[in-house]
């Protein structure tokens, strides 16, 4: 329902001052490349979302344009275009002051993800220029800013249009001062978007790339239904049942969900509030977690299906295959975000409200669908089962018991580390013995220790539970890293605290990398999730000056030393890292005083689900699909590559 307190001039607050947006931008949009380039996109998009779940607007536009800036265009009720009571237009008010929004003052907006303002005027901040375009009471006004949100053209009325007609269009070019790159991803915007047109039903959005000339239109009728069905249409795995819905709204927090089991042995749970997604979770996803696993518990004693105080379900067993959607909606005064980018909830009522509706919406439907019931339960079971086989086989290996064959699997392969602090210890997975040699001999081996890998791993994706279990490679990494495998793993008991992947610089480095980050993310997620796995960055060149050399990783930046570097020097290429001898691998690579690391994350969890599936899983169409739409086989480099 739409609220009918008026929304103008006198509901927009001042909170404080615009201040150190461009000195410390990743306070306020998380980082300076890629991710954080998108985030200016979803902090003006969320202003539009947070018309349109406000009941104003069913569509919104987003354009690349040809000069790589970006337009967002929404039919809602339009910025405010009186004077403001600071003496300043409204509009330059909420593009220059942050904390400057309607959000603030009750009445304004029921529930809101952005703060309107706070993200409009982060983004003016970072941004070249940037130009506003109002329409409302009849009226089309502008404004502009440029050189990080200074004014450069104030407010003007420059033509009218129906009364009918409102809504607000944004016009922003990122500062290349600030961004590593400004190059816009068509995909990424589409992917995002898709998400957004799933959890407002019939909100229609519309992404355009003018320079390539794309389209893409996104409009679902069910929601969240629709998404579920779509999540695990891209996960490849078959269905147990149809998708379950059901809603409730306690504490006036509003509460959404929709779920469906898969064969598959991984859950998939995607979070929001208020259209903004939860990456990192937060009191909803603790609700929900505690009332699906209460509800199943209650259900199977209910049922005689375990008997006894220890026979109960735990979390990790009622949420194999589990695909779920959780959409809430917060009122302001409720609302509780850690961090300017939204990505875990904090407020508690949050998670009561969220595990009351769960449950009791869950056990109705266990208690009338009897059939599904038992399927679920019994893959509960089943997963119940090899968790506590798992277990003891973990305590037996603590205690001794079968330690002597699993000591001689690793024996003249895994080169510990001395220091007894596991935390500070790192293991390196390296690509076969003559890089293992290397990488054994120049290593700290205080706090360093080197497991040489022979050949490519197993693919997990379409490997069975079963070829993993008994595949040599995957046990040796398994018990070196000494935190179990699979449901049973806790990076708490890892013996190191960060696990390196160093492979070489080419072609079947590349896919080792992919093999065991299938591996990681399948069978050891917590690891990525605590942030301890990390992928080597070894130089792929040396060039030698006669006295010194230099290094370099790829081949853009041999050919800008070419252009730049007037010094005569001779270019050696890396075939692998087994050709560095001992200090020359330590210090381009191992070295972390001068060792470039990159760190795996999973930023967005469908996506990297859906990329996964694949790229690693066993259907070649959607595979070949994914390659044609985005490589360019016209190009020199990616045959490099």
């Amino acid at each position: 329902m739409a609220t009918q307190q008026k929304y103008d001039e006198n509901s927009i607050k001042i909170l404080e001052g615009l201040d150190a947006v461009r000195k410390r931008p990743g306070m306020y949009i998380g980082s300076t490349d890629k991710r954080g380039l998108h985030h200016l996109i979803w902090e003006i998009v969320d202003n539009a979302i947070d018309e349109c779940i406000n009941g104003y607007g069913d569509y919104i536009k987003i354009s690349i344009n040809k000069d790589g800036s970006i337009t967002v265009e929404d039919h809602g009720r339009g910025v405010p275009i009186g004077m403001h009571e600071s003496g300043k237009s409204t509009p330059e008010v909420i593009y220059t002051i942050l904390h400057a929004g309607g959000k603030f003052e009750e009445g304004s907006y029921k529930v809101s993800g952005g703060l309107h303002g706070v993200g409009a005027s982060v983004v003016n901040a970072l941004s070249k220029w940037m130009t506003v375009t109002i329409y409302k009471e009849g009226q089309i006004n502008t404004i502009s800013f440029e050189n990080g949100g200074h004014l450069k053209e104030g407010l003007k009325q420059i033509g009218t249009c129906p009364q009918s007609k409102t809504g607000t269009c944004v016009t922003f070019m990122p500062d290349p001062e600030i961004f590593k790159s400004t190059n816009f991803s068509f995909t990424t915007i589409t992917e995002r978007m898709q998400e957004s047109a799933f959890l407002i039903s019939n909100l229609t959005i519309e992404i355009v790339d003018e320079e390539d000339g794309r389209d893409t239109k996104f409009h679902y009728e069910n929601g969240l239904v629709d998404f579920v069905e779509y999540v695990n249409k891209e996960i490849g795995k078959q269905e147990l049942h149809k998708v379950v819905n059901f809603n409730g709204i306690k504490q006036g927090i509003e509460v959404d969900i929709a779920l469906q089991y898969n064969e598959g042995y991984n859950e998939n749970i995607l979070s929001f509030v208020n259209n903004v997604k939860t990456g990192d979770g937060g009191s909803h996803e603790t609700g929900f977690k505690s009332g699906i696993t209460k509800a199943f518990n209650d259900y199977a004693k209910d049922n005689g299906l375990i008997k006894g105080k220890d026979s109960t379900f735990d979390g990790s067993d009622v949420r194999e295959g589990l695909t779920a959607i959780i959409s809430l909606k917060v009122p302001e005064a409720l609302l509780q975000f850690e961090g300017q980018t939204k990505g875990k909830l904090g407020t508690p009522e949050a998670r009561t409200v969220t595990e009351q509706i769960t449950y009791e919406n869950l056990k109705f439907f266990l208690e009338e669908n009897r059939e599904i019931a038992l399927a679920i339960v019994d893959k509960a079971a089943r997963s119940k089962v090899a968790r506590e086989a798992a277990r003891k086989a973990r305590d037996a290996a603590r205690n001794g018991k079968g330690k002597d064959k699993k000591e001689k699997l690793i024996s003249g392969k895994l080169a510990k580390a001395t220091g007894k602090d596991s935390m500070k210890n790192e293991l390196f997975l390296v690509e076969g013995d003559s890089a293992g040699g290397s990488a054994k001999t120049g290593r700290n081996r205080e706090t360093q220790a080197i497991l040489p890998l022979r050949g490519k791993v197993l693919n997990c994706e379409k490997a069975s539970s079963n070829d993993i279990s008994n595949n040599e490679e995957l046990n040796t990494l398994t018990y070196a890293i000494g935190a179990g495998i699979g449901n049973d793993f806790n990076p708490e008991d890892s013996n190191y605290g960060k696990i390196i992947i160093m492979t070489d610089a080419d072609d079947d480095g590349a896919h080792i990398q992919i093999l065991l980050l299938t591996f990681f993310y399948r069978f050891m997620r917590p690891l990525i999730e605590a942030g301890m796995l990390y992928i080597a960055n070894p130089p792929l060149y040396a060039l030698d000056f006669g006295k010194t050399k230099e290094y370099v990783a790829t081949d853009e930046e041999l050919e800008e030393k070419k252009k730049t570097v007037k010094q005569q020097f001779k270019v050696q290429r890396f075939k692998g890292l087994g050709e560095m001898d001992a200090e020359e691998l330590y210090d381009t690579t191992m070295n972390p005083e001068t060792r470039s690391l990159i760190k795996v994350s999973i930023t967005d969890a469908a996506l990297a689900e859906k990329r996964v599936s694949v790229l690693m899983g066993d259907k070649v169409e959607p595979r070949k699909e994914w390659i044609e739409e985005n490589v360019d086989f016209t190009l020199e480099d990616n045959f490099k590559r």
